[in-house]
């Protein structure tokens, strides 16, 4: 093998022994004898041509660097895209890539709970079908990648005290709610019940349904608070319905009930709907509109999505429901 000393290194002496590195290297070893090579045979570590050669070749690298990057500006400008946007637009594409992973990952590693509350829309009386609880938890997992069960707590007749004093008395239904890791909740249709009593005269006034419609949304902030309390270390997601009618809707309602009691009954229905969506934002949770998508501005006939009652929601009206539950539900789900 052929060996080569480097630079700085001290060569073998007479007897081929190399010696060891000191503070006096020569002090500590006798001195070889070195015979001088002529000046002609040397080869200097560095020739005034070779520096030439390489600071011609550095000028020359840089002008083709110079070029490159001259040409890469020039083809972005005719695009119509800047450096800073090609820039963006890969750190965005590298962002994209490094979340989806953690998305999918979260949904496979835990399975999310989806809990529904209130009343007959959320049980889906008159409707042979499966509610928009079932129907939600199944299009979360379908569209958003998750593994989701449902629980479906909709009691028929239920008004929002009854659901507040259910969550508030220890129980199973506490119990229940409390493993939600999402939480639906349609509430408040049945407190009106009373105020149907003016079917004849075509309704009444604001302030005669005013304090009815109010005291539906406190009892909605309460319990949004409730149903967190159950779980206090548990950090749930609560999506809030509000209606398209507290009372018959579609065909149904006019031919019942007349067009003046319908006309009433919208307004009835859009003073309760605000009501009920400034309890769930005060208390922290999603108000989910349920108004638009089954009416429109108003003008909608919502007759197709609605139960052989004109009340109900059909299987057309909680596939509905659950589009638009989905449409609101924030991810990552905590």
């Amino acid at each position: 093998m052929t060996s080569f000393l480097k630079e700085g290194m001290v060569g073998l002496d007479d007897q081929g022994v190399r010696p060891l590195p000191g503070n006096d290297r020569l002090g500590q070893y006798p001195r070889r004898k070195v015979t001088a090579m002529p000046t002609s045979a040397r080869s200097p570590r560095t020739s005034p041509s070779r520096s030439w050669i390489k600071v011609a070749r550095l000028f020359a690298a840089v002008i083709a660097l110079t070029v490159v990057v001259t040409l890469v500006l020039i083809a972005q400008a005719n695009s119509g895209g800047s450096r800073k946007e090609v820039i963006s637009a890969k750190a965005t594409s590298n962002i994209s890539r490094a979340v989806a992973p953690t998305v999918a990952a979260a949904g496979a590693d835990r399975p999310i709970t989806v809990v529904g509350i209130g009343d007959s829309v959320t049980s889906g009386s008159n409707c042979a079908c499966q509610a928009f609880v079932g129907l939600y938890a199944a299009e979360l997992a379908a569209k958003r990648g998750l593994k989701t069960s449902s629980v479906n707590l909709g009691v028929p007749g239920w008004t929002s005290s009854q659901l507040l004093l259910s969550l508030t008395r220890p129980g199973a239904f506490p119990d229940q709610v409390a493993k939600a890791d999402i939480l639906l909740v349609t509430i408040g249709a049945n407190d009106l019940v009373s105020l149907e009593g003016r079917l004849g005269s075509g309704g009444c006034a604001t302030p005669c349904y005013l304090p009815v419609v109010a005291s539906v949304g406190q009892n909605v902030e309460r319990i949004v608070a409730a149903a967190r309390a159950t779980r206090p270390d548990h950090l749930v997601t609560i999506l809030v319905t509000n209606y398209w009618d507290v009372f018959q809707d579609g065909d149904v309602g006019v031919a019942k009930n007349g067009e003046p009691f319908e006309i009433w009954s919208d307004t009835l229905t859009r003073a309760e709907n605000a009501q009920i969506c400034d309890g769930a934002r005060l208390a922290g949770a999603i108000c989910v509109d349920l108004y638009q998508p089954f009416k429109g501005n108003g003008s909608k006939n919502p007759t197709a999505l609605l139960a052989a009652d004109g009340d109900h929601p059909n299987s057309a009206g909680h596939h509905l429901i659950a589009s638009a539950l989905l449409a609101k539900t924030p991810l990552p789900i905590p």
